[in-house]
């Protein structure tokens, strides 16, 4: 993800947005690529709902390090609570010296929260903002160091026919949506890093600086406060203590990272909910190693051409890891889940920003419905179709100030 110091981090294209370096096709090579898991069906008898998924991870090529461990962690838990029309998936991008613990640790605890929370089916979004809360809370106070380390979380929840996905940090999930002969790319997420104004302006009022390390040396102006011409070399802007040169994290949320927490960086996750339909065949989720130099629209297009989400994930994952190697030494850790959505009917996506809701009273204090474009009933309450998902999970965050 987000690493700490190094410049290799970019602003990584959106659904929206093109990339001029992509190229149509996939990798044949796949010497460093390891067979996805086979396929994995599940059930949603409430609404004769099928879900086949599979996924595949690979530790990432780092030649100053060939020991390093793959620091991304998943998890594919079915039935929680017992109901067969439950079912939970999330990646998880561990960074720093304990990354791999942190994520290992958050993967297991969260849906284990989630699984033993009875308000799980009557308030999805509570429930998560609730699970990710307590699991940071459990983090801090494990026997694992996450004073500098900690992880993204990227997880989805389907319940009947509702899709609920949970993001902290800058890992991704997107959703394919059939419009008319094409299949599109809407991000289910929005990175949450300095790029985004509001995110770099919430940390600011906890007390960060937001800066690039060639701000920070002294080789940039550091009183500009726009990183659009950093994009390119790598140089992204980061936080950091007002008279310090740490942590320098290039992400505004993670579970972990307890000294970064004290200049805004928070766990608490921005949830988007999706009422699921047959224009939506299919849906992604994956770290950041995925989309660094890959557009969210080229990884559905190749998604895209295979009927089996097995084939999927090894081409993208070979996709992926090549183009790293095209424009870096090294690659990070690639993880990547692709579910497949079988039978299903309506739509609506509605997003909400948990850090809304974090209130004595937790009632939801802010929340967009959208009526996607090829629904085949009007559930908006608000206006607006499947084009503007993107910016409406851009939901302002009032600043937290963090002790």
């Amino acid at each position: 993800m987000g690493c700490i110091h190094g410049k290799c981090c970019r602003r990584r294209p959106s659904a929206s947005e093109g990339d001029n370096r992509e190229k149509q096709g996939a990798v044949s090579d796949q010497t460093h690529i390891p067979t996805a898991r086979p396929l994995q069906i599940a059930h949603v008898p409430s609404h004769n709902l099928r879900l086949e998924y599979s996924v595949l991870t690979q530790r990432g090529y780092y030649p100053e390090s060939p020991q390093k461990e793959n620091q991304d962690s998943y998890c594919i838990k079915s039935q929680l609570l017992g109901n067969p029309n439950v079912h939970f998936c999330g990646v998880f991008d561990g960074h720093g010296q304990f990354g791999t613990e942190c994520s290992i640790f958050v993967k297991d605890r969260l849906v284990e929260i989630m699984s033993s929370d009875p308000t799980l089916l009557d308030d999805p979004v509570k429930a998560f903002n609730s699970a990710f809360l307590t699991t940071n809370e459990e983090l801090h106070n494990s026997d694992i160091d996450d004073s500098m380390s900690g992880t993204t979380a990227i997880t989805t929840l389907v319940i009947e026919d509702m899709l609920y996905v949970a993001n902290v940090g800058d890992s991704r999930a997107v959703l394919a949506v059939k419009e008319g002969n094409k299949v599109v790319a809407k991000d289910l997420s929005n990175d949450q890093t300095p790029f985004r104004s509001d995110e770099c302006e919430r940390v600011k009022l906890c007390g960060a600086r937001v800066l690039s390390v060639d701000q920070v040396e002294g080789l940039k102006d550091p009183d500009i406060q726009s990183w659009d011409d950093e994009v390119e070399g790598g140089d992204p802007p980061r936080l950091w203590f007002q008279n310090g040169v740490y942590p320098g994290t290039a992400f505004t949320r993670s579970v972990g990272d307890s000294i970064a927490e004290k200049i805004g960086v928070i766990a608490v996750p921005e949830v988007l909910t999706v009422k699921l339909t047959t224009n939506y065949p299919f849906f992604i989720v994956a770290s950041d190693g995925v989309f660094e130099f890959l557009s969210s629209q080229t990884v559905v297009d190749m998604a895209n051409r295979y009927p089996d989400p097995r084939d999927a994930c090894s081409e993208i994952a070979a996709e992926a890891y090549k183009r790293w190697l095209e424009h870096e030494t090294r690659t990070d850790d690639i993880t990547i889940i692709i579910v497949y959505i079988k039978d299903l009917f309506h739509s609506g996506v509605r997003t909400t920003d948990c850090a809304e809701r974090n209130r004595e009273t937790g009632e939801r204090v802010s929340e967009n419905f959208f009526t996607p474009t090829g629904s085949e009933t009007s559930l908006s309450v608000k206006g607006g179709d499947v084009s503007e998902l993107t910016s409406s999970v851009k939901s302002q965050t009032p600043p937290l100030a963090l002790s």
